[in-house]
């Protein structure tokens, strides 16, 4: 696991955290963000009070508390509290604090507009367009990110249908059928972009993006098809609708003599693509 001493998060505050490979998540010091939003000479005290005041509330996130080695400020490595970026943000919300505010603030504004789009999912959308727009895409990259996210729930939706689960068996699916149209798993595409808790598809280019979908719909139409029932019978599916994206993808760097999968991101483009050995 790597290890990064600050974040922006905390306005440039040191906060140790270790990012979880395994899981794709980072663990936070609680420790750290307690100092920062209570000004505590002593936050490791505050830490146990209220650790103990969450353990007594019968509160899910004191089970979620994880220790792991972190370098203390003498320079030796000591076992830590920490917690995962959803959990923290529940225990700051116990934390009574003028600095913890904006934090309660935004995760009520979060949770009303997730009410809101539950009621007009075309909201939803148009959050996103917004949202890609701000963090510099192209808008004919956004009407494809779009679109991908809708050929996205089909997929899902019939996923659902033949009793797949959300969770680990729609991952394993997914990793099946990014293995059959570009040659990796889901983790080594995103070791190529330099990813870690970042969307995959939002850092593909268009031409990434198109196969991707191309994969996702085709798997959904052979399995409208083929009715698969059970995990196995899923996967092949799966990796049969990748494959007719991998065929395209074959195809698309035959006549262009470059590799479709790149280490880009859709942000930074234009860029050269890499030559394919």
């Amino acid at each position: 696991m790597k290890q990064s001493q600050s974040i922006a998060l905390f306005h440039q505050n040191k906060v140790r955290r270790h990012w979880d490979e395994g899981r794709e998540l980072w663990y936070f010091s609680i420790v750290d963000v307690v100092q920062i939003l209570t000004g505590s000479t002593i936050p490791r005290r505050y830490w146990s009070d209220l650790k103990t005041k969450l353990q007594a509330e019968g509160s899910e996130v004191y089970e979620k508390i994880v220790q792991l080695k972190m370098t203390a400020p003498d320079g030796k490595q000591r076992e830590t509290d920490c917690l995962s970026t959803e959990d923290l943000l529940r225990v700051i919300q116990s934390i009574p604090s003028p600095k913890a505010e904006p934090f309660k603030l935004w995760l009520a504004k979060v949770g009303y507009e997730r009410i809101e789009e539950t009621e007009d999912p075309e909201l939803a959308m148009e959050r996103a367009m917004k949202t890609y727009l701000k963090k510099g895409y192209t808008k004919e990259w956004i009407n494809q990110r779009l679109k991908s996210i809708e050929v996205r729930k089909e997929l899902t939706d019939e996923w659902q249908e033949r009793g797949m689960k959300e969770g680990l068996e729609y991952a394993i699916l997914t990793d099946e059928i990014t293995k059959a149209w570009a040659d990796r798993s889901v983790k080594d595409y995103k070791k190529l972009k330099g990813l870690k808790k970042q969307n995959l598809r939002d850092n593909m280019t268009n031409l990434e993006l198109v196969l991707n979908m191309l994969a996702e719909a085709s798997t959904a139409e052979i399995s409208r098809k083929k009715q698969p029932k059970g995990l196995p019978a899923n996967k092949q599916v799966a990796r049969q609708g990748g494959a007719a994206a991998g065929k395209a993808r074959a195809e698309i760097e035959k006549q262009t003599g470059e590799s479709v999968i790149t280490g880009a991101h859709a942000r930074a483009l234009p860029v050269e693509k890499t030559k394919k050995n």
